[in-house]
């Protein structure tokens, strides 16, 4: 049988566990397990680190059961790979091997406060104060700013620290930690693409910034080393996998990026999650964006591999808008259910929705910015709402598209796509209509998965998946083609950046002083 090789996918709403034929690309078996999110306050999103390794554990072990029952031997799993929801963030004590604080998800807003302070103590109040090492502006989304606050919030972070049994991770790092041994020898380590997402890092020399892990007060003893996106990181401990390396780590939305194969200048993807992530490969120098864009490290397939870097546009509401109608709405049962209602009126009748729930990313970068929906009549119902949300989808990822073709000069001609949304046809139609540009699905939308399986494949000393361009295989695509003229598409995105203007400097942090002042 032809070599296996098995991808961890750790994402924001559910943990998957895919085995791959290393030869052909195609799935084999697969497990997935949904993540329960909390909000212990508006604006604060976390989840369960002992829930997210549980899963990961459930994932596995539920997918080698499926294997044995295809009399499939687990010895041809050569590899496995992790890929993660990034900037997500997680302190634990390397003696218990507990986690000191609930995960702080990307998506979080509880260090606004935080991001407004430390953006004021720079010349010029300069968001963008320190992009020239980063790539990233100043912002909640990053995980230097969600340590930050657990250093000052959280006394048992603080003794942890004090007392050097502290560590900290992104979720990539807490599940290799876990899977090579935990507190018994666990591989303490990230990925160059994990780490070009925390502030702390530096995506010119590829290291932890001294400067940097200043300006945050960050105690660089607890942070992980940083490793290539492709090597050994170490040995599968337990389950049933036991002795199997873990040789390839890459951030979900780099591991799409691998797995869509745009391993060629100029080449981009979008990731429809519960955000919404467009990445363009801009070769192995980074490329700074004028037009509110993020400079990450894509990928370093290997220790002797020069890195690869991306020009990318960040989202926060996409699939999450859906789980929102449904969870907190109840205007749908079923997240599958929002095309058939939207696709009853074809239109949202001049509706507007603007989910701006964690303030607007790219490219505008507004923390303060919340949701609005608005250009309702008597005559809106439900499905015009169900309509706008999609809408929403495909005019935020217009706009990152705008952005981009900006900063690189070169518009893009067409836009690969990937991830858990694309099943939704109409919204598919829809993005073809807004952007003007053919939309091209493959048939595998698992591409982050396969990105991880690809890198853990191809680590040295594994050597099971050819990365060479004549051995990659063909992608088989569905291709969308605008169907609405031009001006239409214009004119309705006119519409959505004015609803957007409206929806800005919703929020402040500022307390309200005056009992007469309504101007909060």
């Amino acid at each position: 049988m032809d070599p296996l090789v098995a991808a961890i996918d750790q994402g924001t709403s559910s943990t998957r566990f895919l085995v791959f034929n290393a030869k052909t690309a195609e799935v084999i078996s697969h497990h997935q397990v949904e993540i329960k999110q909390r909000f212990p306050k508006e604006g604060w999103v976390e989840e369960d680190p002992k829930e997210i390794i549980q899963s990961v554990y459930e994932c596995l072990e539920r997918t080698c059961e499926k294997l044995n029952q295809l009399n499939i031997d687990l010895s041809n799993i050569k590899a496995v790979g992790v890929t993660n929801q990034r900037e997500t963030t997680l302190v634990w004590d390397k003696e218990t091997g507990e986690p000191l604080y609930n995960a702080i998800v990307w998506l979080d807003l509880r260090t606004q406060s935080t991001v407004e302070r430390l953006i004021n103590k720079t010349p010029g109040q300069n968001k963008n104060h320190l992009k020239h090492k980063t790539g990233l502006p100043i912002s909640t989304y990053f995980s230097a700013v969600k340590l930050r606050w657990l250093l000052d919030n959280v006394e048992e972070v603080q003794q942890a620290v004090a007392s050097g049994r502290a560590l900290f991770g992104t979720v990539d790092s807490w599940i290799i930690w876990c899977l090579t041994g935990g507190s018994n020898g666990g591989v303490h380590c990230t990925d160059v693409s994990n780490a070009s997402r925390t502030m702390l890092f530096n995506i010119n020399s590829l290291d932890w910034d001294p400067e940097l892990c200043r300006y945050f007060d960050v105690p660089m003893q607890i942070l992980p080393e940083v490793r290539s996106s492709s090597e050994i990181y170490g040995w599968m401990k337990s389950t049933s996998l036991a002795g199997v390396p873990i040789s390839g780590c890459l951030g979900d939305q780099s591991a799409a990026l691998v797995g869509q194969m745009c391993f060629k200048e100029g080449r981009a993807k979008n990731t429809y999650g519960t955000g919404c992530f467009l990445l363009r490969n801009t070769g192995t120098k980074p490329v700074k964006s004028e037009h509110g864009l993020l400079t990450t490290v894509a990928y370093k397939l290997g220790k002797n591999q020069p890195a690869c870097y991306a020009l990318e546009g960040s989202v926060a509401i996409a699939g999450a808008v859906v789980r929102w109608l449904k969870d907190n709405m109840g205007i749908v049962q079923s997240a599958s259910e929002i095309e058939k209602l939207a696709a009853a009126v074809g239109t949202s009748h001049g509706c507007y929705f603007v989910p701006a729930f964690s303030g607007l990313y790219a490219p505008y970068w507004e923390p303060s910015a919340r949701g609005i929906i608005c250009g309702l009549t008597q005559f809106t119902n439900r499905s015009h709402l169900a309509f706008a949300a999609l809408e929403a989808v495909c005019f935020q990822t217009r706009e990152i598209l705008d952005a981009m073709n900006l900063d690189s000069g070169v518009p893009l001609t067409q836009l690969q796509v990937d991830g858990g949304m694309t099943s939704n046809r109409l919204l598919m139609q829809l993005q073809a209509d807004i952007l003007c540009v053919p939309v091209l699905r493959p048939a595998m939308a698992e591409t982050s998965a396969l990105g991880a399986a690809m890198a853990a494949g191809a680590a040295e000393g594994v050597d099971v998946w050819s990365l060479s361009p004549e051995d990659l295989p063909d992608v088989i695509s569905e291709k969308y083609e605008p169907q609405i003229n031009s001006e239409e598409s214009e004119f309705r995105f006119a519409r959505w950046k004015k609803a957007v203007q409206k929806a800005m400097n919703w929020e402040t942090t500022e307390p309200c002083c005056n009992s007469n002042d309504h101007q909060q």
